[in-house]
């Protein structure tokens, strides 16, 4: 008889095992075997929970998403101002749990299957809309919308970038220095219209 209340945590563990075989490989090339020995249960189980390895793929992608969410509005409700809430959306994307080695890995690996998988592509259009809202909010309180929305898809694409590059070990060294590289563009940008 299963264990009452093991389900989230076995769940919990492939998703992991996922992020982590990802990470290792540089690509979603894994095998539900793999994924599954590295979580500690069989396959068979890791299919019974999800199903083929896509249905593990997208459940994957939907939890960075969904913990990417989770900090974001955590940062978003301690910023007082709108310069704050910039810098605070800049600071989450770059955070210790974000911007470790294999989350990275499976950031770049997802972009690069969405080219194929239309499920994986409708998450990252998700991503992207909540991105450009949530630097949005705090721009529009400094910058005309028009401004705004420039400088947000320019923030964006600066985000992404950096990803990119520290996945390919070709950029830069850690986040601190990521959100230096972002903040100095964004003062840059702003100038002196910081309202309060």
């Amino acid at each position: 008889m299963p264990k009452v209340g093991m389900e989230p945590l076995r769940r919990k563990a492939l998703i992991d095992a996922t992020i982590s075989a990802i990470g290792e490989r540089g690509s979603l090339d894994v095998t539900m075997s793999e994924i599954a020995g590295r979580a500690g249960v069989s396959s068979a189980l890791a299919h019974h929970y999800f199903g083929a390895k896509d249905e593990l793929l997208f459940a994957t992608m939907r939890y960075i998403l969904a913990e990417l969410t989770i900090d974001m509005r955590r940062a978003l409700q301690s910023a007082t101002s709108p310069r704050e809430r910039v810098s605070a959306v800049v600071a989450v994307n770059f955070s210790d749990i974000q911007f470790q080695a294999e989350t990275i890995a499976a950031w770049l690996a997802f972009y690069v299957d969405a080219q194929k998988s239309s499920a994986l592509r409708r998450l990252l259009k998700v991503y992207a809309r909540r991105l450009h809202s949530n630097l949005m909010s705090g721009l529009t309180g400094i910058l005309s919308r028009t401004e705004a929305d420039r400088a947000a898809e320019a923030t964006a694409a600066m985000i992404d970038g950096l990803y990119i590059r520290r996945a390919l070990k070709d950029g830069v060294p850690n986040a601190a220095t990521a959100i230096a590289l972002v903040e100095d563009y964004l003062e840059t940008k702003l100038g002196g219209r910081q309202k309060q």
